[in-house]
């Protein structure tokens, strides 16, 4: 599947710099895209760009729309040269912290902003393109328009709290309520307008550059979330609307009592009565916004923990299979060669193993993971990997490597790894000796957060996994992105055949 070497590195939008409190995209992605191009890279991998919110801490895995965008990621210089705004509108804006993104302040600073670009914009008279884009993106926009829209009116209260009618989508209740709020439901659809004219901009701006932009797709939905209030039959839910059982990790080494996640369960029949429409719609969407799309815990797609939604834990749940082979199928169908890497991190078992060779789906491989052991074939050492793969010193729910080097790995774990390496290391240079068993590896594709890049500390951790809080907040500051080691990181990478 993956056809040529090549590397990258990993940051999510919310983290580039900027000066309104959050990355966005605006000059500086267009930035770190030329620095990834004279670094010798070509891929730019981000994390999930659906819309957050704070009841789920802002993870963007925990999005209301599986299809829509976070109208937070819209740069406000880009809308003043886009003429949706005026230079003065962005006078007065608060100063923010470089290095962490506050979350409360920025959403008030930007829905002030995209307000007063609404208000701009009715001004125009050049409808005709967000026309064309609410006819185009239809079929998810209206129900997401509408469930935000809801969502507001009702006091951000969930859609399982909503007046009856309204939860259950009666058409007379949805006519009225689109009638009574028109006006905030066309708003809601233009900032879907702006984010996706920015990001076809920004990332047609990173193909120009032969850099391509490589996404992820979370494999569960979130329960409040417009996808399963407009498709709840999609969902294993009772009569009341509610999930009968919800997503999760049985126990295992980690965790006593598993990992409990609670997201609603999908309906595989009943999405294969409808030839799996959602889906391939969704496929389509993230198609559309990434040159290739990491599905992650794709486990889940072969078979999935299914636990009693009135449980406190995943102790008690079951293995269910999915009718992956019929969904796989279809899926190559619909897409020619789609560009799909398969997040198999963790305990995967050998039916998971069988149908990714089957369908040829690239997996991972994490550095990190590879040294705790005395095994040389440990999967995640680089002589054991596969071609179609794709190597991280870690990922975004990893330590950074010197923060791992300093306080996760223990005495023996790092013998192995000078051992393996022929040379003594220290957390000075640890980062770079990962980085090049990366590139040098077998591994097709090679992937380093800009963490490693630079050499950071665990302070500039992207998130814990099992954590709730001071997650998905770090922010490459304006000095760092100006020191990112671009010679040597080409160097490198051109020694290394990529």
């Amino acid at each position: 599947m993956i056809k040529q070497r090549s590397s990258g590195i990993l940051l999510h939008v919310t983290s580039l710099p900027s000066a309104y409190g959050i990355g966005d995209l605006g000059h500086a992605a267009r930035q770190f895209i030329d620095m990834l191009h004279r670094a010798g890279q070509n891929l730019w991998q981000v994390l999930p760009l659906q819309p957050v919110n704070g009841i789920h801490h802002y993870s963007p895995y925990s999005g209301s729309s599986a299809f829509a965008g976070n109208r937070y990621l819209i740069s406000p210089q880009s809308l003043v040269e886009q003429q949706y705004l005026k230079p003065e509108d962005l006078d007065g804006a608060p100063k923010f912290p470089d290095d962490h993104v506050d979350f409360p302040a920025v959403t008030k600073l930007k829905r002030a902003l995209l307000d007063r670009s609404w208000e701009r914009y009715q001004e125009r008279d050049d409808t005709a393109p967000f026309d064309s884009f609410c006819r185009q993106e239809a079929a998810w926009l209206d129900d997401y328009a509408l469930y935000a829209v809801a969502k507001q009116v009702n006091d951000l209260k969930g859609w399982n709290d909503w007046p009856q009618a309204l939860r259950d989508r009666d058409p007379k209740a949805l006519n009225e309520f689109s009638n009574r709020y028109a006006g905030q439901l066309r708003q809601t659809k233009f900032e879907q307008y702006l984010f996706f004219r920015q990001w076809d901009d920004l990332k047609a701006y990173a193909n120009e550059r032969q850099i391509q932009v490589f996404g992820d797709l979370p494999i569960y939905i979130t329960y409040d979330s417009a996808d399963v209030w407009a498709n709840p039959e999609l969902f294993k839910l009772n009569e009341k609307r509610q999930p009968t059982v919800v997503a999760g990790v049985p126990p295992d080494y980690f965790s006593k009592t598993g990992q409990l996640w609670g997201n609603p369960v999908y309906n595989w029949d009943e999405l294969k009565g409808q030839d799996y429409d959602w889906w391939l719609r969704r496929l389509e969407q993230m198609f559309r916004l990434y040159d290739i799309v990491r599905i992650d815990h794709f486990r889940g797609l072969v078979a999935y923990w299914e636990v009693p939604s009135h449980h406190k834990t995943a102790v008690n749940g079951e293995w269910v299979e999915a009718p992956v082979d019929d969904f796989l199928t279809r899926v190559h169908q619909h897409f020619e060669n789609p560009r799909v890497i398969a997040e198999d991190l963790g305990t995967i078992t050998d039916d998971v193993v069988e149908v990714m060779k089957r369908y040829k789906l690239p997996g991972m491989k994490v550095l990190e993971f590879a040294f705790g052991e005395d095994n040389p074939k440990h999967k995640y050492l680089p002589e054991n990997y596969d071609e179609d793969s794709v190597v991280y010193t870690g990922t975004h729910d990893n330590n950074t490597i010197v923060g791992w080097y300093q306080n996760e790995a223990d005495e023996k774990t790092l013998k192995r790894l000078e051992r393996y390496l022929g040379t003594d290391v220290t957390a000075d240079d640890v980062h770079w000796h990962l980085i090049k068993l990366a590139l040098d590896s077998r591994a097709k594709l090679a992937v380093f957060p800009i963490q490693d890049i630079l050499g950071l500390d665990q302070s500039a951790r992207m998130n814990t996994p099992g954590t709730a809080k001071g997650n998905w907040v770090w922010r490459l500051t304006p000095e760092q992105m100006a020191i990112v080691p671009v010679e040597k990181l080409a160097d490198l990478t051109e020694k290394s055949d990529r």
